[in-house]
């Protein structure tokens, strides 16, 4: 009996040493340096630490315009999308530019992002955050169509106006929907673009279709060509001349602005 009990006796010491041993070896692999600096994208304990973000995707409102002012002065960012709304191109001209400093590349504007891009940039004027819309006949466009590539559709004068960044490229005669099947006012882009598209819903051809809206597009019509207004379209608008159209649809590209407006 003496000699179990001391058996046991040994065992124990032998195994509460080889527990002290692997707790002792884990609390040493796992010690934090005593000069661990926490940075971007570097992990402190669990969670990485960034940044503030200043503005960010979704972002809106004047800052973000004048943020996109100062990457199109350095030619990171096209006029076009110079707007309020922190999006996928201003985040990529973002991007290239704290690759150009050598800084983390976020993809936002945190502080010092902003105090490097205000370095090398000047104060957008007033006119370059807001364009003066363009002009036509005297008469000024909806002021949406300054910026950018738009597809400018006026309902009240049935005018479609080809715009670039304020000047008024090509000017075309549209017609619309009928009442029942209005088409849609408001601020769209082109979705998808179709050279010989053919309507499931009406088995009508489409020549040259550029959606904007839903089955809503800009397209060549036959029947406006040989009837005018006597008739109207099922919502979309619709263009008379294909010559014209036809130059349209190779300059415009998915993404560009369209705007339906009454005047």
């Amino acid at each position: 009996m003496r000699g179990l009990i001391i058996r046991k006796l040994v065992s124990g010491l032998t195994v509460g040493a080889g527990i002290a041993a692997l707790l002792s070896f884990g609390t040493q692999a796992t010690a934090a340096p005593a000069d661990l600096k926490t940075v971007p994208f570097q992990v402190s304990g669990e969670l990485p630490i960034y940044p503030k973000a200043l503005w960010k995707n979704g972002s809106a409102g004047t800052n973000v315009r004048k943020v996109e002012a100062r990457l199109v002065q350095l030619k990171l960012l096209e006029k076009r999308y110079q707007d309020n709304e922190f999006g996928t191109m201003t985040r990529n001209a973002v991007k290239k530019f704290q690759q150009s400093k050598g800084i983390p590349q976020l993809g936002y504007v945190d502080q010092n992002t902003w105090d490097k891009l205000v370095a090398v940039t000047r104060e957008p004027t007033q006119t370059e955050l807001y364009p003066p819309p363009p002009m036509v006949n005297g008469k000024r466009l909806d002021p949406r169509c300054a910026t950018g590539v738009v597809l400018c559709i006026d309902k009240t004068t049935r005018k479609l106006r080809y715009v670039v960044d304020g000047v008024v490229k090509m000017q075309l005669d549209v017609r619309f929907g009928a009442e029942k099947t209005a088409t849609r006012e408001g601020s769209f882009s082109v979705g998808w673009k179709s050279r010989n598209h053919v309507s499931k819903l009406y088995d009508s051809p489409m020549p040259f279709a550029m959606f904007f809206s839903g089955g809503q597009a800009v397209h060549y019509s036959s029947d406006f060509a040989a009837r005018g207004y006597n008739g109207g379209s099922h919502g979309c608008v619709n263009v008379r001349d294909l010559g014209k159209i036809k130059v349209l649809f190779d300059q415009i590209t998915v993404g560009d602005k369209v705007i339906v407006y009454r005047s």
